[in-house]
């Protein structure tokens, strides 16, 4: 069996599950990996087959999407170039993390295609949403990037097509300890920004990861780092609390870790505000806006005496052989037939 694995380049968490994934499913067929975006700084082991644009967020450095850039970075004509272009007609299978150019042209080509993303579970009614449903988001997360077949994640099975989170390999690995410090990754604030607030902050040190900082820096209590793994792994394996915003993986990490969590959701960004109403049900604390009040609501949260926990993990192993079986191979009819080389 051949299979086309799509990454979406925006955001780490698709990279790291396909760090985890892909050497399970080679354990049972050929894989290829494709990726698209053009806001990603994360390198994939073993390289990648295709690339294509695709589509990327832009944030605006105050906690939110840009959508006005966002839109302006559209080329839907490339897109469409993509898409026709990506030879899908010579695998068997596509699965895909929300990656629209490998999704689409699986659609048009009649290929089996299974959704494995997080945003996959939105799919399901019975996820969490928050109080003001967003309907042309909802659309926008069915028809991203559409699929035969579901295997989503979030934090619980809320659904029979929901899985838990895959763990990556190096958090399993850590021995998590309570220091005096609270380790913060919020890549759509401004790094100083950041500093100039916790510096205020006395009781605890703060670690500040930022993909806009390029070296160490040291200010008083605040410490200023460049997205580094292993400076970020150690940083979390002792802290006292993560504080972040509402993306899943970190969040997820943090929850199987047992770290106190603050999460602040991206504005604009319809499921961090879902992500945001299930980690509220499970006991996290979520601020939406860094305002007057903020610096009352961090004491209040560095105070807690408990966190909460996942109930369960995915195993690996297991989740790449769901995958695989999701589908019936050859059951389609495509929609389109490309052209011969």
């Amino acid at each position: 069996m051949k299979i086309l694995y799509g990454i979406q380049g925006t955001g780490h968490g698709h990279i790291s599950r396909a760090k985890v994934l892909l050497p399970r499913l080679r354990e049972h067929a050929q894989v290829d990996a494709m990726m698209s975006g053009y806001n990603f700084n994360m390198p994939l082991e073993g390289g990648l087959d295709y690339e294509a644009r695709g589509f990327s967020l832009a944030y605006d450095n105050s906690g939110g999407v840009d959508w006005w850039q966002t839109i302006k970075k559209l080329q839907p004509l490339r897109f469409l170039k993509d898409a026709h272009a990506l030879p899908v007609q010579d695998y068997d299978l596509v699965i895909n993390d929300f990656e629209p150019v490998s999704a689409w042209a699986a659609k048009w080509a009649g290929i089996p295609c299974v959704a494995i993303s997080h945003q996959a579970s939105f799919l399901s009614p019975k996820t969490p949403r928050p109080a003001k449903r967003s309907l042309p988001a909802e659309q926008l997360l069915k028809f991203f990037a559409p699929a035969s077949a579901v295997v989503g994640s979030h934090y619980l099975r809320y659904d029979d097509t929901i899985e838990p989170p895959i763990i990556r390999r190096h958090i399993l690995n850590l021995n998590p300890r309570e220091e005096d410090h609270v380790t913060v990754y919020l890549p759509a604030f401004e790094a100083f920004r950041l500093a100039s607030i916790f510096i205020n902050m006395r009781e605890v040190d703060w670690h500040i990861f930022a993909p806009g900082v390029s070296r160490a820096q040291h200010m008083e209590n605040v410490h200023l780092y460049p997205v580094s793994k292993d400076r970020f792994l150690e940083s979390l394996e002792s802290c006292r609390g993560v504080m972040t915003a509402a993306g899943f993986e970190t969040t997820s990490e943090a929850l199987y870790l047992g770290k106190r969590l603050l999460s602040i959701p991206i504005k604009n960004q319809y499921e961090q505000l879902c992500n945001a109403a299930a980690l509220e049900k499970l006991g996290a604390t979520v601020v939406f806006d860094i305002d007057e009040d903020f610096t009352q609501k961090v004491k209040s949260w560095l105070r807690e005496k408990s966190a909460p926990r996942l109930t369960e993990i995915s195993d690996e192993k297991e989740l790449a052989r769901k995958i695989i079986d999701a589908v019936e191979i050859n059951s389609y009819t495509p929609l389109w037939h490309p052209e011969p080389a």
